[in-house]
């Protein structure tokens, strides 16, 4: 199985040679983007087929000395689509140029004469297979080139696609999908949720079975996070859930069907007029979700308030509207009121929606005042800027819970979480894995659930432990700098200081390595020590990111998970404090500011050099291969 760098690697590559395919032609994101999902999609399909055949062919009956045929019903039983031989993958990148010479028909007996009408009658053959598909897969392959399809088909014709297998498979259509949405962004908002946000939602959510319902599900990123959430956990996400979607935007639907079914989940989504949240409750879910999971679009206007009325839902009564229009000005408090409205009476919601809702006046206010005397709000969380592809604005993560301990009845966790984050770019910010566990471990220890919080302490202690043996570096027995008998992550990171004689000791051995390359059969070497130079540069910076966010978490908590409130970042709240603020759900009100902390700048201040010194000696070693291109190329 590839590890993590190769498998950035390879999303990266892969992203990289198909837009700038579609960069050379006169295509749109717009246009490019369902075709190539669907193409990567096949892909996925053909891996899945052939992992799934010959486990098939390894128990096959025989008669009479002949092995029985594969059929279609083999595979329905493990759950897999049935491929015909005009849909497999195989079949279509080695299809040769002049299509129209080699009479091939599609399956209605009509010719095709180019690669895109094959690829067409490739799509209709896997429709066949899938109900869910139907009338789903992009049929309009003949708008692209025969030579753009055919490079593109070679770009996903990708050996390693096999070997990471269909979880990373998934991954690299979200990947494709995640980069898209910076650019392809539909009138009715943007189709994909960051991962970080819609993995913070699952992980207080914490869903184990039942009916989960999506009512804006765009590409259907929180159907997808649950159900790795729940097969992680040991189960089958087909088993344990029923996903429902309503989507607007027929578009987005198709996405989120394609990316159900690469990802291997069942799914009900319905799209167009019937799926407008505002005025239909298609699959008729009121009070029966043991979760809702949503990211609606923010401040929506011009809804008719007596059509929303008469679609029922709204349990504190419709939003302000104008008398004379009779239009709703601003939809949050409606998506607010449906999402409470649909679970049972032990569901949870988690969804996203603008900052400005924690705290709106008028009817608004009274809204949500009847909402908190409920007693189902359960965690408020503030982000930051720049979590979105296409906004900048920030937003806030609402929780209900309408099965709460008794003993947290009366309370609400308020989550500060505007200054922890970690920046991708200049336009993007992001929590990586282990902030959103530390997130996740402040609600387990509002929830009163210490051994979730303990089992993350051990599950840092054995990722520092695994690396530091794996490289023999010898700094876990200096005991000056870590007491064995009483450990704390701080020593640790004392500790990881000596790595950088190491880190350097290496730079001066590439370098050396450098000097010595004197002709083009060595350009490998140079390959070798670029690679490398990256392969260590990962494994520091994701050591010392370990070792910084389990110092993040327990100089807050302790290694034995005992919750306080922590300024300017979490306090639990009770209804009565609630009221004093006015009702306000805004966590900046409650938690105060913190002090500025230290950040440990000498340790980073020496890491940023080493990766200064790592990037120098890439660009000496990419300098020289470039030098050792330019002989090569005059002798010959």
């Amino acid at each position: 199985m590839a590890n993590n760098v190769n498998i950035k690697k390879l999303e990266a590559d892969l992203w990289e040679a198909a837009d700038e395919l579609r960069a050379n032609s006169k295509l749109t994101s717009n246009e490019y983007c369902m075709p190539t999902l669907a193409l990567l999609f096949l892909r996925y399909a053909y891996g899945r087929f052939k992992m799934v055949k010959a486990d098939i062919d390894a128990s096959r009956p025989s008669r009479g000395g002949r092995v029985m045929p594969v059929e279609e019903r083999d595979f329905r039983a493990k759950n897999a689509l049935y491929l015909p031989e005009e849909a497999r993958y195989d079949y279509l990148v080695n299809l040769p140029d002049g299509i129209s010479a080699l009479g091939l028909k599609d399956k209605d007996g009509n010719p095709l004469n180019s690669l895109g009408e094959v690829i067409n009658n490739a799509m209709k053959l896997v429709e066949g297979q899938s109900e869910q598909l139907k009338g789903i897969l992009p049929k309009n392959y003949t708008y692209l080139p025969d030579e753009i399809l055919a490079k593109l088909l070679r770009i996903f014709n990708n050996q390693n696609l096999d070997d990471v297998g269909g979880d990373v498979m998934g991954r690299i259509y979200e990947y494709f999908l995640s980069k898209f949405a910076k650019a392809v962004a539909s009138d009715d908002g943007v189709f994909f949720t960051p991962k970080s946000l819609v993995k913070m939602l699952v992980n207080v959510l914490e869903p184990e079975h039942g009916v989960m319902l999506d009512p804006a599900c765009g590409s259907g990123g929180m159907f997808i996070q649950s159900g790795d959430f729940i097969n992680a956990e040991g189960n089958n996400a087909n088993t344990q859930m029923t996903f429902y979607g309503q989507e607007k935007v027929e578009y987005n639907a198709q996405l989120c069907l394609m990316n159900l079914a690469v990802h291997g989940l069942n799914g009900k989504v319905v799209s167009g007029d019937a799926a407008n949240s505002f005025y239909h409750d298609f699959w008729n879910l009121e009070g029966k979700c043991d979760y809702v999971m949503a990211n609606p679009p923010f401040n929506v206007n011009k809804v008719n308030c007596e059509t929303a009325y008469s679609a029922g839902r709204l349990p504190f009564g419709l939003p302000g509207y104008n008398d004379k229009t009779k239009e709703i000005g601003n939809a949050n408090y409606l998506w607010i009121s449906y999402f409470y409205s649909y679970l049972n009476a032990r569901g949870r919601a988690g969804f996203v929606m603008a900052s400005s809702a924690t705290d709106s006046a008028n009817k608004d206010k009274l809204i949500r005042e009847k909402l908190v005397k409920t007693g189902h709000v359960d965690v408020m969380v503030s982000v930051g800027n720049n979590f979105f592809y296409t906004l900048s604005l920030p937003c806030s993560l609402w929780f209900f819970d309408k099965g709460k301990k008794k003993e947290l009845k009366d309370k609400v966790l308020f989550i500060d979480a505007r200054q922890y984050y970690t920046v991708v770019d200049r336009t993007l910010n992001e929590w990586t894995e282990w902030q959103l566990r530390n997130l996740q471990a402040i609600v387990h220890l509002y929830r009163g659930e210490t051994d979730k919080y303990k089992a993350l302490i051990d599950e840092y202690w054995r990722t520092i432990n695994e690396y530091v043996y794996e490289h023999d570096s010898g700094i876990w027995y200096d005991t000056s700098l870590i007491d064995p008998k009483n450990p704390s992550f701080s020593g640790v990171l004392g500790a990881l200081n000596i790595l950088e004689t190491t880190f350097k000791k290496q730079i001066n051995d590439d370098k050396d390595k450098l000097k010595n390359v004197k002709n083009r059969t060595e350009k490998q070497d140079l390959k070798e020590v670029i690679l490398h130079n990256e392969q260590c540069l990962s494994e520091i910076v994701s050591l010392q990111t370990v070792v910084r966010e389990a110092i993040w978490l327990t100089d807050k908590f302790g290694t034995d998970g005992d919750y306080k409130d922590v300024l300017g970042l979490c306090k639990i709240a009770t209804l009565e404090e609630i009221e004093e603020k006015n009702y306000s759900l805004t966590p900046g009100a409650y938690v105060g500011v913190a002090e500025a902390e230290d950040d440990g700048v000498d340790f980073k201040t020496r890491m940023n050099e080493i990766h200064c010194e790592l990037n120098e000696l890439n660009r000496e070693a990419s300098s020289l291969m470039d030098e050792i291109q330019k002989n090569w190329e005059k002798l010959i």
